[in-house]
């Protein structure tokens, strides 16, 4: 039997207040379509299911159905660690928009996580770029504020600002002006084997509290069973990295500036603070010190954690709820008795919230992707075909298929999705969304700078990789990566 070891009576205080300090500091904008204020796993289940909503009429408002056009698009993709049901839903979009949009000419093309920035950059710099992209949170405001950017707001395809969450809409503006709409907003919860934790005498039942106690359950589980403790992920250029380090950071008390207050300036680099270096001993206690985490990974990334997890390899992780759907994916193709040590693990997953630091604080970053416009003289051609564009944008970030795509491992952008049928079907059908959807509250956005892709995909990583491997200290590792990014933003 799979359990969700979550108290929703605690949560139902706890996630409320959370949620309306970190995520409602643009409240003045409007009144969104659900109570924020309310959010908790009850509300949520309360409002799923009731109310109906008509896709196609409404972006027939925005793009006549039978409009003749031609759309580029490129879009972040699933990947090998995205569970079967993700990639049906994606097919089943395509489909639909064909169907929908018969008149459009659409020319799509799917890149991974850790190929699509870059890949676009090189675009962008021939004049070779489409029309239309999705590209993760980190993204926008790097193109927005380099220029390449058309403006382009909810209202434009037929939404409202307030149908999105306001932390969200933070990551898609610069300079008072927004550049993109969220497709999907996700926050991760803690994974735990509860048989591994028996085995190991640890409480079954419990996650660590703390990130000090994963560490002291990390090295227990390694010393008593002879397997990896936890999952730790330090690979470069991986978006994996950082979402997993910086709850980590955060939750001592670190940061790369102040992104983890109410209001950030961004005006302090904290990289080298003493709750910085605190939170990076730890991943070094594990790693060095302990050697309780996969010697592996300086080279992982979340997909090379799930088959260990599946083994029962591994007993604690970040991620997902789709990782339960992968792991029933990978076990069907298991054999013999590689197939019966598979669903023992499957009976013993977990999940809970993520630990706390020392002082009690809990941080996740809050994650997804957003959609954009680009200028004309940045495509291919020449040209943007807008009402093409708008017409998939419409349908992507509707309440239908912003959480249709986002099924397994994430939760819609637009605010709406919640109250849909699928929502519903998803809450009686996905293991622990409960768990990873109360995270939301203490979601903390990455900086909404031009240079967050930089600081987070190869600065952070490079901190890590520099500790774990000995090329530096502790503290070194951390007053160079403090360094990099004072040089990054001009001498901070």
């Amino acid at each position: 039997m799979t359990r969700i070891t979550l108290g929703s009576a605690v949560l139902r205080g706890t996630v409320a207040t959370a949620l309306m300090a970190s995520l409602m500091s643009t409240s003045a904008l409007g009144a969104p379509p659900v109570d924020l204020s309310k959010w908790s796993p009850e509300y949520v289940r309360s409002i799923a299911g009731t109310q109906d909503f008509d896709t196609a009429a409404d972006c027939a408002k925005v793009t006549p159905l039978d409009y003749k056009g031609r759309l580029t698009f490129w879009y972040q993709g699933v990947f090998e660690g995205d569970p079967d049901l993700l990639r049906q839903y994606y097919k089943d979009f395509f489909e639909t928009f064909r169907k929908t949009y018969p008149n459009i000419q659409l020319e799509e093309q799917a890149l991974t996580y850790n190929d699509l920035l870059d890949k676009f950059r090189t675009a962008l710099l021939g004049n070779a770029a489409p029309m239309a992209v999705r590209l993760q949170i980190l993204g926008g405001t790097e193109f927005a504020s380099k220029g390449y950017l058309q403006p382009l707001k909810p209202e434009d395809v037929g939404y409202s600002t307030e149908d999105f969450w306001p932390g969200a809409m933070k990551a898609v503006t610069w300079e008072g002006v927004t550049y993109g709409i969220p497709t999907n907003n996700e926050t991760m919860a803690f994974i735990w084997n509860a048989d591994i934790f028996k085995r190991a005498g640890l409480d079954p039942d419990k996650a660590p509290a703390t990130w000090d106690d994963v560490v002291k359950y990390s090295k227990q589980i390694h010393d008593k069973l002879g397997i990896a403790g936890y999952g730790l992920v330090a690979r470069k250029n991986a978006g994996n990295t950082p979402y997993r380090f910086m709850p980590q950071l955060w939750a001592y008390g670190g940061g790369v500036f102040d992104e983890a207050t109410a209001n950030p300036t961004y005006e302090q680099v904290k990289l080298d603070s003493p709750q910085s270096k605190a939170a990076l001993q730890a991943s070094y206690d594990m790693y060095v010190r302990d050697k309780s985490v996969p010697v592996s990974a300086l080279t992982n990334q979340q997909a090379d954690n799930q088959p260990l997890f599946l083994a029962g390899q591994l007993g604690m992780m970040i991620s997902h709820p789709s990782d339960y759907d992968v792991m029933l994916d990978l076990q069907k193709k298991a054999t013999g008795a590689d197939k019966d040590k598979a669903q023992t693990v499957i009976d013993n997953m977990r999940y809970g919230l993520i630990p706390t630091g020392p002082d009690g604080k809990r941080a996740v970053v809050f994650g997804g992707s957003n959609i954009h416009i680009l200028k004309p003289e940045y495509v291919e051609g020449g040209k943007v075909d807008e009402p093409a564009a708008k017409a998939i944008i419409c349908m992507w970030t509707s309440p239908e298929w912003s959480l249709k795509m986002a099924y397994a491992g994430s939760n819609p952008g637009n605010l709406n999705g919640f109250k849909t049928k699928w929502m519903k079907e998803r809450l009686d059908n996905i293991k622990f969304l409960d768990v990873t959807t109360s995270m939301l509250p203490y979601g903390i956005p990455f900086p909404a700078l031009p240079q967050a892709p930089e600081i987070m995909n190869i600065i952070v990583p490079d901190m890590l990789q520099n500790a774990l491997t000995g090329a530096m200290t502790v503290d070194q590792a951390a007053d160079d990566a403090a360094k990099k990014v004072r040089d990054l933003m001009g001498g901070l």
